[in-house]
This record gives structure tokens, C-alpha cells and sequence, in this order.
């Protein structure tokens, strides 16, 4: 069956809703804050804890390094790119912070740009490069109604009028109002100004069908916990493999060598139940149909599913 015909199979989603327990004392319309995990995830979740509160220290002084290795190969393979590309982080706020704080080809006198849609901590971390780094910030409003010309024409417009940006911030879903922006052709656009990008990915991953190679961006933050399932606290960043030195090691941490980037994030010990829980959250995302049905799926209640009166968004990577 075709992601199409999948999407129609009321019977089939019907089965997928039982795997979930929500409360009945409201309806919950928030689901981008945190995708609770289906019932695989949840009993996976609480042997996990269970484990590792028994095991203690032992687990994470001996086999925890090498599972989460496995954990980031099973994220790896999802996302189209190599190991070695992703860190596991807490969530995609802190793989996108890291990234923000850590990139290196900052100038006193350069300027950074993001848009007035781009979720709110990010905007802070982007700010804090004025005082931090003696940058300039450039804050861009996305056009209402927000075509695909019209967001593509804006973002010229502004890399032509801001000849100093050298970083670009960009959600691909946005969390307020769901607008996908065409992230693959904003960040050619971009390079070909010589401006980077980071793009912001912690909404879109597990909803719209695409790989990090589609996005053509070089550093990108990711939630595990939103459209994924995953328990909450965990998400993962990513860095180009030739790349990696334009993104500092987090704090100077010496734990990994600079080459490996997982010397770019530093948790301290955190628990670590969550990202031994990924692999049952990655089984049942694959169960649905990977990100094919699912966007499928969200497309049909955006559109016939729900009302039988179409609605419009930008719904491309």
C-alpha cells in the first residue's frame, strides 16, 4: 500500500490511536511541544529507567558508550547521513544552541539574520551573538499570505540588503503557525551569498518526508521527542563531516578528540533512559510508514480528511 492509500485507511490509523494513552479530561491540540510516546515507547521507556537505576553507575562506565553508539547509527540511517555527522543531545533547543554558540566564522562587525517566525529560543541564542560575538543581528518578517515566491523573494531581498550576514537561521516547520519553508532552495540561496545556515529541524523530522541531504544545509538541529515519539530529552545535532571545525567543541570539553563531534555537546550526567528508548521509538515510526505516511496522512486531514475544504501551506524541504 502506497503512502496515499495509507493515508485513507481509517482502520489502520484507527489501530495506531490505540497504541496511545491520553487523558480524556481534554483534548490535547499541542502535540508539537512534546509527541507522547505510543505504548512500545512508554513500556520500553520504564524498563529502561528500571535498568538503569539498578545497574547505577556500572551501565553508564561500561556498555552505555557503545549502545548509544548503536542509537546514533539507527538516527543516522533515518536521517540519509553517517554517524559520524550526529551527536545525541537533550532536544533540539539544546543541539541548536550548540550549534549557534559554537560556530566560529563570526566577526566583530558581521551580522546574523533570522526571521520573525523562528522559534523563540532560538531568536535569544541568535541575539546573544551581539554581545557575545560583536555581531550585528537582522530580523526579517515572513510575507502574509507566505507563498513559496513570496518567502524565496523575501529571503533574496534581505541577503541582497544585508551584505554582512554570514550566518542564516532557519525553521523548516515552523512551530506557531506549521509554514514549511523551502529550506533547500533558501540555503542556496544563502551560499550563494556566502552566508551559512543552520536550520532548525526540531519540528519537521517525523512529519515531513525528507533526508538531511535534501535540506543541502551543513548544520541542523533535531527533536526526537516531538513527531518521533522518542520520551522526552533527546534530540540529536548535525554538522557536515568537512564542516566540523567550524563548529567549537562545547566548553572546551576534552572527553571526545576535536575530529569527533560528539566533543561538540557536553550534558554532564543525564539520564540516559530516553536514548536507550529511541530504537523502540524508530521501530514504531517505521511501523506507521516512515516520514512517506505520515506526511501523507497530514496532508489528508489538512485537506479532505478533515473538512473537505482545502487549506495551503508551503509544504516543501
Amino acid at each position: 500500500m502506497g503512502p496515499a492509500a495509507a493515508a485513507r485507511d481509517e482502520q489502520f490509523w484507527q489501530s495506531v490511536a490505540r497504541r496511545y494513552r491520553v487523558s480524556e479530561e481534554f483534548v490535547n491540540l499541542e502535540n508539537g511541544y512534546y509527541g507522547i510516546m505510543p505504548e512500545p515507547v512508554r513500556r520500553a521507556h520504564a524498563q529502561n529507567v528500571d535498568h538503569l537505576n539498578a545497574l547505577n553507575s556500572r551501565l553508564l562506565r561500561t556498555t552505555y558508550k557503545t549502545q548509544a553508539d548503536h542509537v546514533r547509527a539507527r538516527i543516522a540511517a533515518v536521517a540519509g547521513v553517517s554517524k559520524e555527522e550526529i551527536a545525541l543531545t537533550r532536544g533540539g533547543t539544546e543541539a541548536l544552541q550548540l550549534l549557534i554558540a559554537g560556530y566560529r566564522r563570526l566577526r566583530r562587525g558581521d551580522a546574523v539574520m533570522y526571521a520573525d517566525l523562528d522559534y523563540y529560543s532560538m531568536q535569544y541564542a541568535m541575539n546573544w551573538l551581539r554581545d557575545r560575538r560583536g555581531v550585528d543581528v537582522v530580523r526579517i518578517a515572513i510575507p502574509e499570505p507566505a507563498s513559496r515566491q513570496a518567502v524565496l523573494d523575501t529571503y533574496a531581498k534581505a541577503l541582497r540588503d544585508h551584505p554582512r550576514v554570514q550566518l542564516l537561521l532557519l525553521s523548516h516547520m515552523n512551530n506557531r503557525t506549521g509554514l514549511v519553508l523551502p529550506v533547500h532552495e533558501i540555503t542556496e540561496l544563502a551560499r550563494s551569498h556566502g552566508v551559512d545556515v543552520i536550520v532548525d529541524a526540531a519540528h519537521s523530522w517525523g512529519q515531513l518526508d525528507f533526508t538531511i541531504p535534501d535540506l543541502e544545509a551543513d548544520f541542523a538541529g533535531f527533536s526526537l521527542h516531538k513527531w518521533m515519539g522518542a520520551p522526552l530529552g533527546v534530540g540529536f545535532l548535525y554538522i557536515r563531516g568537512d564542516r566540523l571545525t567550524d563548529i567549537n567543541p562545547a566548553f572546551a570539553d576534552e572527553t571526545y578528540p576535536a575530529d569527533d563531534i560528539r566533543s561538540r555537546v557536553h550534558a554532564g550526567t543525564c539520564d540516559v533512559a530516553p536514548v536507550l528508548s529511541v530504537p523502540t521509538a524508530l521501530d514504531f515510526h517505521r511501523h506507521l510508514g516512515g516520514n512517506p505516511v505520515k506526511q501523507a496522512r497530514l496532508r489528508y486531514l489538512a485537506t479532505d480528511g478533515w473538512s473537505g475544504r482545502g487549506t495551503s501551506a508551503t509544504w516543501s524541504c
